[in-house]
């Protein structure tokens, strides 16, 4: 008899907690029940992000050792649209899907993209990046205009991107380099015709170095987009930061952060 009374005691103490998990705070108009991952932030008050803490100017330490960076700044921003607060758990890009898997954290802030293949495994937030391919050359450079005059010009890549399969897809020689800042450098000694990368990577480089002599010559028509990446059984979660993002959007915020790390707004399409 004691043991069914401490097992009925016990169960209701447990339905207890559980309404109280439910009415928790967050200004989300969502719904969700407390055994979700969204139910669970709404109990305990905040919601754990996963980024990178070393990918400036998305995710990285400032001179105070602080966690900042556009990636980081959204989070903020979309979590005090939730009614919580945000932590994050700083990891490398390798191991940052698995993270999510093994339900380490309860999302990814951290310039994930868009792509088929995650949407088969994963849930995304409304996008909060655009960016788009641009093709960048000196600027007293008036032979080339576009990608189609790429033909028989040399590219400064890094051997394996995707920047360097496109423009030999133009007829471009590759030039191999270390990275951006490496191809940049190449363009301006002669020593390459142009570089191709993102207009987001381009758009930080000039904010940093604005007496750069190069410009944008071309820029491609589709965006990669990027996004908060969310567990697939995570919707109710999904639906509570698509919420906050468009709230976000609606006020300007967005377009504040953007602006403050690339000097332009990125979190919408051209």
């Amino acid at each position: 008899m004691k043991n069914k009374t401490l097992k009925y005691t016990s169960l209701a103490l447990a339905a207890v907690l559980l309404a109280g998990c439910g009415s928790s705070g967050s200004s989300s108009s969502s719904t969700s029940t407390p055994d979700t991952t969204w139910g669970a932030i709404q109990a305990q008050g905040y919601i754990t992000f996963a980024t990178e803490g070393t990918y400036a100017p998305y995710s990285y330490h400032n001179d105070a050792d602080e966690l900042v960076g556009y990636d980081v700044d959204i989070a903020r921003a979309v979590a005090e649209k939730l009614g919580v607060e945000a932590r994050f758990t700083e990891t490398q890009w390798d191991s940052i899907i698995a993270g999510l898997d093994a339900k380490k954290y309860d999302a990814i802030s951290n310039q994930v993209s868009i792509t088929e293949e995650r949407q088969e495994k994963y849930l995304f937030s409304d996008s909060y990046t655009y960016s788009y391919g641009v093709l960048i050359v000196g600027e007293d450079n008036t032979d080339i205009n576009s990608f189609e005059d790429l033909d028989g010009k040399s590219l400064a890549q890094t051997i394996t991107s995707n920047w360097a399969k496109l423009g030999e897809s133009y007829g471009a020689e590759i030039v191999s380099t270390n990275g951006f800042s490496d191809s940049v450098q190449l363009v301006l000694q002669g020593r390459a015709d142009g570089t191709i990368n993102d207009n987001v990577t381009y758009l930080d480089y000039k904010k940093q170095q604005p007496d750069t002599a190069v410009r944008v010559a071309d820029q491609s028509s589709e965006a990669t987009e990027s996004a908060v990446l969310i567990r697939k059984e995570d919707a109710d979660l999904q639906a509570a930061i698509n919420e906050a993002l468009a709230e976000l959007r609606a006020d300007g915020k967005l377009k504040e952060i953007s602006e403050t790390y690339f000097g332009e707004d990125i979190s919408s399409p051209k």
